[in-house]
């Protein structure tokens, strides 16, 4: 290839730049992909509790859910530290810390839903804003109920065998913000609206991956129980 004056001096002051910086981004690129092939697969390798899709409604499921028991343990707020707060906890009752020295096998999802305050008779009645905290859960392996599950050396610690229940859900990706939770809360509120279904108690934030997964592979699902369930 023939070269001019000019181009013989650029490639003598740029050559070095590009060569390295084609190195830099061939090393970058062989980190990602060391790291992604190190990460947990998405959640259809986790064991989940069992359930069947019942109808669709777009980007909404409704869930028919078979029985299944939880550990569970309350936390204060905020909605984004809560998961943090807890996980410990709940992981170190997985891991062997309770009475039967039993390791369990990790599940999905991990739930979290708020929990309301409740307020003693006085008189006169006053009411002070004040967080209630966050309820948040462990699905246990299939199998485990509250009767023959170990018992936790955490007072903390709740067992719970979780009726079954009929869901709608909304799934989504991403990284946990308040903003993103409202805006496909919403988007499941007015599907449920429009298909005149009912739903009670309090919504539940589903999460199905190890806080080092990327935002793009992440399964995140808000749950709405409904009313008409069986």
């Amino acid at each position: 290839m023939n070269m001019n004056m000019t181009e013989r001096r650029q490639l003598q002051q740029f050559g070095p730049f590009w060569c390295g910086a084609h190195r830099v981004i061939a090393s970058w690129a062989t980190a990602c992909c060391l790291i992604l092939l190190a990460l947990p697969m998405p959640s259809h390798a986790t064991e989940e509790p069992d359930y069947k899709v019942i109808q669709k409604l777009k980007d909404i499921e409704l869930r028919q859910y078979e029985a299944y028991c939880v550990a569970e343990v309350v936390v204060p707020g905020p909605a984004e530290d809560a998961g943090n707060t807890a996980f410990p906890i709940l992981a170190a009752y997985i891991f062997g810390k309770n009475k039967g020295e039993r390791q369990l096998a990790m599940t999905a999802p991990v739930t979290q839903a708020a929990e309301p305050v409740k307020l003693e008779m006085t008189a006169p009645v006053t009411q002070t804003v004040a967080p209630g905290g966050f309820k948040v859960q462990f699905v246990l392996p299939k199998g485990v109920t509250r009767d023959n599950a170990p018992e936790p050396l955490d007072v903390r610690v709740v067992l719970r065998d979780i009726a079954p229940s009929r869901v709608a859900v909304i799934r989504y990706s991403g990284f946990w913000s308040e903003s993103n939770y409202q805006q496909h809360l919403a988007k499941l509120q007015a599907a449920l609206r429009a298909a005149d279904l009912n739903s009670v108690g309090e919504p539940v934030f589903s999460r199905y991956n190890a806080p080092i997964t990327p935002w793009f592979m992440r399964r995140n699902e808000i749950w709405l129980h409904l009313a008409d369930a069986p």
